[in-house]
C-alpha cells in the first residue's frame, strides 16, 4: 500500500488496525484514519530476529500540510528504527523522566529541575526525538531568566542577572541526567546535548571568602540556639549545607562513630568515620529521635533548608562583625581550606566532602605550595 499519496489515505476507512506500508525488511510505517474526520495518525513497526517486535506512535503531524505529513512521518520512523537497531530503549522516555531518575538521590538537582525545567517544553520531549536546537533554546531561556536573590514566599522578591557560574550550576545536572540515560541505553547518542550543555569555562571562579577558626567561633556565639548545632556541624564536617540538612537520625551510627551521607549533590552515598567531638554532637542531636527523623531540626521540629538557615546566619555574621557575604557555604569552603593546608591528601578530602579531586585541585590546589616546597627541601642531599 502506498501511504505517501494524500488521495489514497483519504479513501481509507477508519479501523483499529493501522494500514501498513512496508519500507524494508522488518520495517513498516502505518496509518490510522481519524474517526472524526481530523488528521489521521502515523505509527511504525520494527521487527528483526534478535529484536522483539515493537510499535511506536509517531503522531498525526497535523501542523503540516497533508502532502508533507507522510515524508515527515517516514523520517521519524527511520530515526526510530536507527535508535532501536543501535540498542536504544524501545520504551519512550522523556527528558523529565530521565531527570527524575537522576534526581532521586540528588536533592540539589531535584530542586533545580523543579525550578527551571519541569514546566518547560523541553521536559516533555522523548529522548530519542531530542534535538540540539531544543536544548539550546532552553539554555538561552535560562540564561535570560533573572536569578532570584530571595525565594521567600512572603516579602519583596529581589532578582539579579544570572551569572555564568549560576548558569553552570543548572546546566551540569541536566547534562549529567542525560548522560546517565545514555549510559542506561535509553538513548544512543548525546549529540543533542554534548555541546549545547557544555559549561562556561572559567565561570566557576575560586571562592576567596574565608573564615578562620576564631571567626567561626565568634559566629557560633552569635547564632540562635536552634541553628547553632547545625552550623557547628558544618564547622566540623566539610559537607554541603543541603547534604547536612538532609541527614536523618538513622544516618548516624553512634556505636561505630560513623555517618552515612546518602543525599548530596554528588549523588553517591559515602561513609565518614567521625572523631570524638563530632560524634558527640551528632549523638546529642539524634537522641530520642526515630531513624527517619531529621538529624538537625528547627525550633518547630522541621528540617533546615536554605531559606530557613540563611537569615539566622546573616544576622549572626552582622552581629559578630564578620566579612559581609559570609554564609553557610563559606564555612564549608573554610573547612576544606583548613584540611588542604593541614596536609590531608586531596583524594581523601574529595571523598569526605563529596566532590571530585579535580574540583579540589582547581579551587584549593594553590594552597599546597608550601607543602610542595617542604617536600622538595627534604630531597636535599648533604654537600
Amino acid at each position: 500500500m502506498d501511504l505517501s499519496r494524500v488521495a489514497a489515505r483519504t479513501k481509507l476507512k477508519p479501523r483499529r488496525e493501522p494500514y501498513w506500508e512496508r519500507l524494508s525488511v522488518g520495517r513498516f510505517i502505518g496509518y490510522r484514519p481519524s474517526k472524526i474526520g481530523g488528521a489521521g495518525s502515523f505509527i511504525c513497526k520494527y521487527s528483526e530476529a534478535d529484536i522483539p517486535r515493537t510499535l511506536h506512535a509517531l503522531g498525526d503531524f497535523g501542523h503540516l500540510p497533508p502532502n508533507e505529513r507522510y515524508a515527515e512521518a517516514k523520517k521519524a520512523a527511520e530515526n526510530w528504527f536507527q535508535h532501536v537497531q543501535s540498542g536504544g530503549s524501545t520504551r519512550p522516555v522523556t527528558v523529565r523522566a530521565a531527570c527524575e531518575h537522576y534526581a532521586r538521590t540528588r536533592p540539589d538537582a531535584a530542586q533545580r529541575f523543579k525550578r527551571h525545567l519541569y514546566a518547560e517544553p523541553l521536559a516533555n520531549i522523548p529522548l530519542h526525538k531530542l534535538r540540539k536546537a531544543q536544548v539550546m533554546a532552553w539554555r538561552e531561556y535560562l540564561a535570560a531568566t533573572p536569578a532570584k536573590v530571595s525565594r521567600n514566599k512572603t516579602g519583596e522578591q529581589t532578582t539579579r542577572l544570572r551569572s555564568g557560574m549560576d548558569l553552570n550550576r543548572n546546566l551540569v545536572p541536566l547534562r549529567a541526567a542525560l548522560n546517565l540515560a545514555k549510559d542506561d541505553g535509553l538513548v544512543v547518542s548525546d549529540a543533542a546535548w554534548a555541546s549545547a550543555l557544555r559549561p562556561i569555562v572559567g565561570a566557576d571562579r575560586r571562592r576567596n571568602l574565608y573564615l578562620d577558626r576564631n571567626q567561626r567561633q565568634q559566629l557560633l556565639k552569635h547564632l540562635a540556639a536552634d541553628v547553632a548545632p547545625f552550623i557547628r556541624a558544618l564547622c566540623l564536617l566539610p559537607l554541603r549545607p543541603g547534604a547536612l540538612a538532609s541527614l536523618t537520625a538513622g544516618d548516624f551510627d553512634a556505636r561505630r562513630s560513623e555517618l552515612v551521607v546518602s543525599h548530596d549533590k554528588a549523588g553517591q552515598a559515602r561513609k565518614i568515620l567521625l572523631p570524638k567531638a563530632t560524634a558527640a554532637l551528632l549523638k546529642e542531636q539524634a537522641s530520642g529521635k526515630l531513624p527517619a527523623a531529621p538529624l538537625f531540626t528547627r525550633q518547630d521540629g522541621r528540617p533546615w533548608n536554605r531559606d530557613s538557615w540563611k537569615h539566622p546566619v546573616k544576622d549572626a555574621v552582622r552581629a559578630a562583625g564578620l566579612p559581609s557575604g559570609s554564609s553557610a557555604y563559606t564555612i564549608r569552603h573554610s573547612t576544606i581550606t583548613d584540611l588542604v593546608t593541614g596536609g590531608l591528601d586531596l583524594l581523601t578530602i574529595a571523598q569526605v566532602a563529596g566532590t571530585s579531586v579535580a574540583m579540589i585541585e582547581r579551587h584549593y590546589g594553590h594552597l599546597q605550595r608550601h607543602h610542595a616546597a617542604d617536600a622538595l627541601a627534604a630531597l636535599a642531599l648533604p654537600a
